[in-house]
């Protein structure tokens, strides 16, 4: 079966005054129908830059796709015109950003904004999109939704705004929804409920997701398979219970190890991750995350390890992952 969405050695630069930034190097992925993706890694590892340019969003210049392909229902977005690409973005995949009253205008009242997307992607006339903007504010838990339609962003909370975004994002009905850390901004208890709702629309819908964060906890929660980046590639990808079972790249046993521990009574330290990410501009001959790497051996000094199955539909980029897998089942055992 073909699969929904098809990224094959994605790659995306920026022209800076200092040099060439080589944000996205060569990663490939793929989602079928209805599956949640989550993507983890530190600020500046390519998460939200590999999906801003698979829909083609990234500010070109300085930012430009050199080479891969993304085929997205058989159609590679990275050859589409821009006038083209209108049918795609908004209408087959939609996009639910980090910071909601950046994304919303001011000056435009909730209701205008929404039905302003309904009656381009859909056709529809202004008083039907009305009609169901009402219905997707109602859907998405926005009390008093036809008095609220009057309303400007500013007239509603930080959690009511990434309702109104996700209200946005699903009034065209998409086969994929990308969403870009939308509950970071938001207190513990709305994070909550913007997941919940998020992961409700999705099986409701039967729609794929792409959730960008930070919180490895939300994506054990949410997703199927996760990729972790790092300096732009992908270094591990998988299951989420094998990843989070069995890490086989010493980044991602050290992203797992900075989680807090709800049944630590020993009152342990979290570990932390030594050093600092590569300069983007001046890359590493060998492997982006030797110079961190308390496995680092000379061969990852001067050769750039590849993806290779590890466990079913488990891939690692380690030259040493049995030395990380050994040392990751012995600090299980010692907390055991």
């Amino acid at each position: 079966m073909t699969p929904l969405l098809d990224i094959r050695n994605l790659e995306v630069v920026f022209d800076t005054k200092d040099g060439l930034v080589r944000a996205v190097n060569g990663i490939s992925y793929s989602m079928e129908q209805g599956e949640t993706l989550g993507i983890v890694g530190e600020s500046g590892c390519g998460k939200s830059v590999s999906c801003m340019a698979m829909v083609r969003l990234i500010p070109e210049p300085p930012g430009k796709i050199v080479g891969g392909s993304v085929l997205f229902d058989g159609v590679d977005l990275v050859k589409m015109k821009r006038d083209e690409l209108h049918t795609i973005r908004g209408g087959k995949i939609a996009i639910i950003f980090q910071d909601p009253m950046a994304s919303l205008n001011p000056v435009m009242t909730i209701g205008d904004q929404i039905a302003e997307a309904i009656v381009v992607n859909l056709g529809l006339s202004r008083h039907q999109a009305m009609e169901r903007t009402v219905e997707l504010l109602t859907r998405v838990g926005i009390p008093r939704a036809q008095d609220r339609i009057r309303d400007y962003p500013h007239q509603f909370s930080g959690g009511m705004r990434q309702r109104v975004m996700i209200a946005m994002a699903i009034s065209c009905q998409p086969k994929l929804l990308i969403a870009d850390e939308p509950t970071t901004a938001l207190d513990v208890t709305i994070q909550a409920q913007i997941v919940d709702l998020v992961q409700s629309l999705q099986k409701e819908m039967q729609m794929a997701v792409i959730w960008i964060t930070h919180d490895l906890g939300v994506i054990a929660r949410l997703a199927q398979r996760v990729n972790v980046m790092y300096a732009g590639f992908i270094i591990e990808t998988g299951p989420v219970e094998h990843i989070f079972r069995q890490p086989h790249h010493p980044y991602t046993v050290g992203l797992l190890g900075s989680i807090p521990k709800s049944d630590d009574e020993g009152g342990q330290m979290l570990s932390y991750i030594d050093g600092a990410p590569p300069d983007m501009i001046r890359l590493p001959a060998g492997c982006p995350f030797q110079p961190r790497c308390q496995f680092a051996t000379e061969r990852c000094l001067q050769e750039r390890p590849d993806l290779t199955v590890v466990e079913d539909a488990h891939q690692a980029a380690c030259w040493n992952t049995q030395a990380v897998r050994d040392h990751h089942a012995a600090k299980d055992r010692g907390r055991a």
